[in-house]
C-alpha cells in the first residue's frame, strides 16, 4: 500500500539525541535515546523587523527561522543530559559492574549543538519520523523529584538549522514503520 497523501500521526514512540561535532557532523556513535518520551513538540518562529514611515508599514523583513522545540522524558539519562547539557560523567567500576554514576555540570561547560529525532506511528499507515536539526538547550534544563510521582525531565531551546545543507527540520511518512535505529 502506497504511503497515505496525508498523515495522521498519533502518539511518541521514540525521541533520539544525536550530538554534532564542531564542524555540525552527527556522532552517531554517542546518539541516546530520551528514556520514556512522552513530549517532542516545536513550532517555526522567526523574528521581523519593519520599516515604518509616512504614518504606515512601508516594509518587513525576517531575519531567518528557527525552530523552538520542547522535549519531555521519565527518569533521567545521564547520557542524554549529557547531549542537552554538556558535563561528564563518571563511573566508578567497570561495566557490567559499576556501582557508581556521576553527572557533573561545571559553570565552564558549554551547552553543545545536537539533532533531535521524533517518531510516532501513523493511524493513516506506517509511520511519522521528524527532525529538528542544529539545536541548543538555550531554555531551562528542568528535572523534578515529587513525592508519589516519578522523576520527570523536560528541556527547550531552538533550532538552528544545518550548517552545510540549511535544513531547519525534516518531516517524512514511511508506508512500513520504521523504528529510530538505535545508535
Amino acid at each position: 500500500m502506497p504511503v497515505a497523501s496525508s498523515a495522521i500521526p498519533f502518539g511518541l514512540r521514540q525521541v533520539k539525541l544525536v550530538p554534532l561535532n564542531d564542524a555540525g557532523a552527527e556522532v552517531t556513535a554517542s546518539a541516546v535515546f530520551l528514556p520514556a518520551s512522552r513530549t517532542f513538540s516545536f513550532s517555526e518562529a522567526e523574528d521581523y523587523e519593519t520599516l515604518e514611515g509616512d504614518d504606515r508599514t512601508v516594509a518587513s523583513r525576517g531575519s531567518g527561522p528557527t525552530v523552538e522545540w520542547e522535549l519531555e522524558g521519565g527518569g533521567i539519562s545521564f547520557a542524554a543530559w549529557l547531549v542537552m547539557a554538556g558535563g561528564t560523567i563518571v563511573n566508578v567500576g567497570t561495566a557490567p559492574a559499576i556501582t557508581k554514576r556521576t553527572f557533573t555540570k561545571t559553570t565552564s561547560d558549554a551547552r553543545p549543538y545536537f539533532n533531535v529525532y521524533g517518531r510516532a506511528l501513523s493511524d493513516s499507515g506506517g509511520d511519522f519520523h521528524m527532525v529538528v536539526y542544529r539545536c541548543k538547550a538555550d531554555g531551562s534544563l528542568e528535572a523534578g523529584l515529587e513525592n508519589g510521582s516519578f522523576l520527570l525531565t523536560s528541556a527547550g531551546g531552538k533550532g538552528y538549522g544545518n550548517l552545510t545543507d540549511e535544513k531547519l527540520y525534516d518531516f517524512s511518512q514511511n508506508e512500513t514503520p520504521v523504528a529510530l535505529t538505535a545508535p
